[in-house]
């Protein structure tokens, strides 16, 4: 039975006696090693961390029950973010579970189906505006401040406490950190935790050193990287389609003390990498998931040697969030009569 990340962790996060210990399964994770793409892509040891099996499918659900807890411990009865998808169906679903009202601020037309229909059915109230995540958290933190609202965006501490618990299983599973951590960079709140993570845990003396952060946003939606807010961000990794990152001084922070990398990856990147995670390794990532071994193939492809490292991608959030680009980018199925001689005929078993 699955504790929780406020029980397990409770030592490193700002926990109180006040504090409500509850929990959806969020955490404890796997970490899956792939020897396959290891020798086909050229890397020493290669981990994908699943955090698409959290209980709503994506890594927000280990900050979202901190920031909820903390927002039960300070008296709130409602609590508001802005989505691209995950954090909306998160934010739902800890609210329905401790009995709070969550009201989701998104893009019109911009969040995957999936995601939508999880908010929908935890009992969310949904607001859908005529503009991108950048303009919608600006309303959301305008709203929280004017009214007894919790917001509960990575903008709030305690969901970067939570995501940060990822970088501890790492360490866990591992027995040490990582050489490099591949990670996707949208609004830049996980790589921020993961290093907070692999910081506290090397600071107690459970690691013997801190992974470098390899981070990546997608070419259309690449702020951090161009050095400067993207008024109209486009790609088809919706999760991270985020033009002026909430967390953006702390990525960069994080990216030059560990010594690691901000990149770009395109739309092509992504989807090629999703698909080989799929038939390489058995993992069915969202887009934006796929930006952190599309980063990892496209350094070794542009020369970099990581031939004797130990590699751990985040896999970020469940494919079957947004199974839109996929649909739309795979060759048709074969369609035949119900004929035993067709079928085996078609196969090329005749």
């Amino acid at each position: 039975m699955k504790l929780g990340v406020l029980a397990t962790y409770r030592n490193f996060l700002p926990v109180t006696a006040k504090t409500p210990i509850f929990s959806l399964g969020e955490g404890d994770t796997p970490l899956v090693r792939c020897g396959k793409l290891e020798k086909e892509i050229g890397c020493g040891e290669l981990y994908f961390k699943l955090e698409g099996c959290n209980p709503t499918g994506s890594f927000k659900d280990r900050g979202m029950v901190v920031a909820v807890a903390k927002a039960l411990e300070a008296g709130s009865q409602t609590i508001m973010c802005a989505s691209t998808g995950n954090t909306s169906a998160s934010a739902a679903a800890y609210a329905a579970y401790c009995g709070l009202t969550a009201i989701i601020i998104v893009s019109k037309g911009n969040i995957a189906a999936g995601k939508l229909a999880q908010a929908t059915i935890h009992g969310a109230k949904i607001v859908a505006i005529d503009g991108n995540f950048d303009q919608a958290l600006r309303i959301v933190r305008s709203l929280t401040e004017k009214h007894p609202i919790s917001l509960v965006n990575s903008v709030n501490p305690h969901r970067i406490e939570g995501q940060k618990t990822a970088a501890f299983e790492i360490i866990e599973a591992l027995s040490d950190a990582p050489d490099h951590l591949f990670i996707p960079v949208g609004n830049a709140g996980n790589i921020t935790a993961y290093w907070k993570g692999f910081v506290e845990y090397y600071q107690a003396g459970r690691a013997s050193h801190k992974p470098k952060m390899m981070g990546f946003q997608a070419e259309g939606a690449a702020p951090i990287v161009r050095g400067h807010i993207i008024e109209q961000p486009q790609t088809i990794a919706s999760a991270i389609r985020i033009g002026n990152p909430a967390s953006w001084q702390r990525a960069v922070t994080a990216r030059d003390e560990s010594g690691g990398i901000i990149g770009i990856v395109s739309d092509e990147e992504i989807m090629s990498a999703q698909r080989l995670m799929a038939t390489g390794a058995g993992v069915f990532g969202e887009p934006a998931s796929a930006a952190s071994f599309a980063g990892l193939i496209k350094m070794i492809q542009q020369g970099a040697d990581f031939s004797s490292k130990k590699i751990v991608c985040v896999v970020t959030g469940n494919g079957l969030k947004d199974t839109d680009a996929v649909l739309q980018n795979t060759m048709p199925f074969l369609e035949l009569p119900a004929d035993f001689a067709t079928v085996e005929q078609a196969l090329g078993w005749s």
